[in-house]
């Protein structure tokens, strides 16, 4: 990027993730979460205000790029993009009237929009996710105490969650949904079939909290039997594979749980293999922009 500013280049991050999280909320259908066909478990949520909380978030994103910019991963910078994601989660419950649509999003795309900042452009995603993960394991002196869903059933279940995955630099982005994404790509599946592949593979791989807090262990087991039913049969481009997608969503209805954390870690994703396959577009179209 021979023009590069802090102030541009956090933009063009900030715009690959809000499309990120756009990207997640569109696809359809997934079980269990807000997409173009329904609500899944929510009831104080739909696609609209999924949208609405995402572009809402474009400031938030675009500040932790930029503050960033080129810094050392250090506790200090860890406390700075805490301070901006808090901020970020304050404007968030403004926009959807109290509603959490992308608490955990703003925890998850905030450290890897940080870690991208801090590194130069064409780094590898799997140097991104780590540097990410050291992000995350500096402790953030200033965050105030709350109880929250995922910490109770982190508690209660002894998984690591949100925290966790973060600073263990985000094992199932790396590990489960980049690699699935590019499995079902290389197949010759459509982007959507791909995307839907990569998110079952985390309904399968992923200790969800947010199916926890709502269900327990046994929503949890019947989610990660529902999702290796789809896998065992092809996947969802398969005729039994989209059948037993169709069974899991129905389950997820009935036992009233919702996978956000998968959903996080597949915007996570998304943001990834943006920056790998995007980003230098992104950044041509802006020297062009500005050299003219």
């Amino acid at each position: 990027m021979t023009r590069e500013t802090a102030d541009q280049y956090s933009r063009v991050l900030a715009d690959l993730a809000v499309g990120a999280l756009i990207d997640e909320a569109e696809l359809t259908p997934k079980p269990g979460l807000v997409d173009k066909q329904d609500s899944g478990s929510h009831a104080d949520m739909d696609l609209e205000l999924m949208i609405k909380s995402a572009n809402g978030l474009y400031d938030t994103f675009a500040e932790i790029g930029c503050v960033s910019y080129r810094q050392m991963p250090t506790q200090e910078l860890r406390e700075k993009i805490a301070r901006i994601g808090r901020v970020g989660e304050e404007k968030m419950l403004q926009t959807t009237g109290g509603v959490n649509t992308h608490k955990g999003a703003i925890w998850a795309l905030g450290l890897l929009i940080a870690s991208t900042a801090v590194h130069s452009p064409y780094t590898n995603v799997e140097q991104i996710a780590g540097t990410a993960g050291k992000l995350a394991r500096f402790e953030d002196r200033y965050a105030p105490f709350v109880s929250t869903n995922g910490s109770v059933a982190k508690q209660r279940y002894g998984v690591s969650g949100a925290k966790g995955e973060a600073q263990r630099g985000f094992p199932h982005v790396i590990e489960v949904a980049l690699p699935a994404l590019e499995k079902a790509r290389q197949k010759g599946l459509s982007e959507r079939f791909s995307r839907l592949d990569t998110l079952i593979a985390l309904y399968k791989h992923v200790d969800d909290t947010c199916i926890l807090h709502r269900g327990g262990k046994k929503a949890l087991h019947v989610t990660k039997w529902g999702a290796e039913k789809i896998m065992n049969n092809g996947g969802v481009s398969t005729s039994e594979g989209w059948k037993a997608l169709a069974e899991l969503d129905q389950t997820l209805m009935q036992y009233g749980v919702s996978p956000g954390g998968s959903a996080d870690l597949l915007a996570a994703a998304l943001f990834l293999d943006s920056v790998e396959n995007r980003l230098d577009i992104k950044l041509n179209e802006l020297n062009a922009e500005v050299t003219l």
